[in-house]
């Protein structure tokens, strides 16, 4: 279901629950992004595609570059945007799936698709009038335990490939600390556990994962020291 926003107080709720800072996982600074009174706003955009075709997103989706979908570095998944490109007066409507762009001075990062749409692809960064839509709120994900004895440890994804693992953690390295990779092996196969914080005490793991699910990660509390 698509719960529109109402007002900038409706929107700073939202982007509020989302970016309170805990007391477990890491200490790292989680920049509130500010969505003005009008819910609209300018930013840099740059768009990402074949190279990224066919890979996990932050979110777990599969990446699509023929989707509209963008990346951005702080609203929740499932959050959706109207682009307008004012050099072609050209609109798309994305959603939020993925973390990025983590370049200075790019703001999101839109697939190939939707830069497409509105006439970016060429020029490949542009400023675009931004206006919030509203947000999917099946994104908001539920907290699973496995385990609520200590030492806890957040679990946000689990992957077959090293390299996806790798990026998801790479992306969470720059809001959250503690953030580590464990390999597992179940019934004979390999994974990589994408896990943050190592020792968390009950209540810690719960604002974690609290935190983590707003976003839009589905997240595990389990025992620190059971390879699952």
């Amino acid at each position: 279901m698509i719960v529109p926003f109402k007002g900038h107080k409706g929107l700073l709720v939202l982007i509020v629950v989302m970016v309170l800072l805990s007391s477990c996982g890491g200490r790292r600074a989680y920049r509130l992004h500010r969505i003005p009174p009008s819910g609209k706003e300018v930013m840099v955009a740059s768009w990402y595609g074949e190279k990224f075709h066919g890979r996990p997103t932050a979110s777990g989706e599969i990446f699509n570059m023929y989707d509209y979908t963008a990346a951005h570095k702080s609203l929740p998944f499932g959050t959706r945007l109207r682009i307008t490109y004012p050099e072609t007066g050209r609109s798309v409507v994305v959603k939020v799936n993925d973390r990025g762009p983590f370049v200075r001075g790019r703001d999101i990062d839109l697939s190939y698709a939707a830069a497409r749409r509105i006439g970016l692809v060429k020029d490949g960064t542009g400023r675009v009038f931004v206006e919030y839509i509203g947000r999917d709120n099946s994104y908001v994900r539920p907290v699973r335990y496995n385990s609520k004895r200590g030492p806890l440890t957040v679990q946000v994804a689990s992957f077959r490939e090293l390299s996806n693992a790798f990026r998801l953690k790479q992306i969470l390295e720059h809001t959250y600390d503690e953030v580590y990779l464990m390999k597992v092996w179940i019934r004979g196969e390999r994974f990589y556990r994408v896990r943050i914080g190592r020792s968390l005490s009950l209540d810690e793991a719960r604002r974690l994962a609290r935190r983590l699910s707003e976003e839009g990660y589905p997240v595990l509390v389990t025992n620190y020291r059971e390879a699952i």
